[in-house]
């Protein structure tokens, strides 16, 4: 059978659950729900950094179009 992951990414995976799992087991074990806000705390900075510019263009443009037309929808 054919090897699915590379030997890099088999160690990378490997070496990342075994950081979890020692954050986890450690004294200092935080809750899930903190180790996910860490984890997700870069990606939602990228995602804003991306995105929020752009929506919040969209929404200002929107909102002077809308009082424009003297403030109806």
């Amino acid at each position: 059978m054919a090897q699915l992951l590379s030997d890099q990414t088999s160690s990378a995976v490997t070496s990342a659950f075994g950081q979890l799992a020692h954050t986890v087991l450690s004294n200092n074990a935080r809750t899930l729900e903190d180790l996910v806000k860490d984890m997700l705390k870069p990606m939602l900075k990228s995602w804003l950094d991306d995105n929020l510019p752009t929506m919040v263009e969209r929404l200002v443009r929107a909102e002077i179009e809308r009082v424009a037309r003297g403030g109806r929808n």
